[in-house]
């Protein structure tokens, strides 16, 4: 069965905004994600997703190394990332990415930040022919006002993602706070 058929398509560029006058200087640090929406998010109400954590490491070069940080079963699962400055400021290309039968492209957009409370970022990825796409509200806290959770969900069922496909991960302690960061990556 081919399963391209039933991804929602990701949608134009044109209907992404993109933040003005990006400051990567301010972005840089650790934000919760607050909220996920997505082609291939769907929410699962017995099971919630649950909170994690991704830290932006701004180098020299303008580009940003990521850390996401997540619980996966009884330990704290790390993954690495490069963001490479597209063509326009707050916007990026995902680093070390092979070409080839698997993922061929990445496109990194933040649509939108105040950069102490919370920022709206657009992802797309080919993957072995496929486009999948999210967007994540990222909070510097855990709790974001509804205010904000309700512009998230505008803006993703703008981009034609129905309810079912916009999650608010839960909460936790586990991993994404204070002790998590004695993993080697972070002891400077």
């Amino acid at each position: 069965q081919d399963s391209t058929s039933d991804l929602i398509p990701a949608p134009p560029l044109s209907k992404v905004p993109l933040q003005q006058n990006f400051q990567d200087n301010q972005f840089h640090g650790k934000w919760y994600v607050v909220g996920l929406a997505g082609n291939e998010v769907l929410r699962e109400d017995k099971d919630p997703m649950k909170m994690w954590a991704t830290i932006y490491e701004l180098e020299e070069d303008k580009s940003y190394n990521v850390t996401i940080v997540m619980p996966l079963a009884e330990k704290c699962e790390y993954l690495f990332q490069t963001f490479v400055p597209g063509s326009q400021p707050g916007e990026f290309t995902l680093g070390g990415i092979k070409s080839g039968p698997g993922r061929t492209s990445g496109l990194v957009r933040v649509v939108s930040t105040n950069y102490n409370q919370h920022a709206m970022v657009f992802f797309k990825v080919v993957w072995q022919n496929r486009e999948v796409f999210w967007v994540t509200l990222y909070g510097r806290t855990k709790e974001l006002t509804s205010e904000l959770k309700e512009n998230f969900i505008r803006f993703s069922k703008s981009l034609g993602l129905p309810e079912n496909h916009i999650v608010f991960p839960v909460p936790i302690d586990q991993c994404i706070d204070g002790s998590a960061w004695s993993h080697p990556q972070f002891e400077k």
